[in-house]
């Protein structure tokens, strides 16, 4: 699938949003942007933000974020952002995006690897 320009910066868009969600701890307005294969395996907008909080602190919570350029990764649109997690790590976040039938982006999982991890 080709990416267009509108896509990226709808991709970036949904992104934003979503970690802006999470600074203001909107469960609810995070899991909008969740992929419905992502709801439908957290079932709830709590329990999603409680597995984000817990298992993704530098996504809950980062102290700085650097969108990178998308790329497919194993038939995924892919869009990687660095953050520096609220300890001062840096990590890359690899966001699978999906397209939807009304033709906005979701987010369909996120990754987290080290900087120094080679992205192919």
């Amino acid at each position: 699938m080709k990416v267009t320009d509108s896509d990226s910066v709808a991709i970036r868009f949904v992104i934003e949003r979503q970690l802006a969600a999470f600074q203001k701890d909107d469960a609810q307005g995070a899991f909008a942007f969740a992929s419905p294969g992502i709801q439908k395996q957290f079932l709830t907008a709590e329990k999603f933000m409680q597995m984000v909080r817990i298992s993704y602190p530098a996504v809950y919570r980062p102290r700085s974020i650097f969108f990178e350029k998308i790329t497919t990764i194993q038939g995924n649109i892919t869009q990687s952002v660095l953050l520096l997690s609220p300890h001062g790590v840096p990590l890359r976040a690899l966001y699978l995006m999906e397209k939807q039938p009304d033709d906005t982006w979701k987010i369909n999982g996120c990754f987290l690897v080290s900087v120094e991890a080679e992205i192919i």
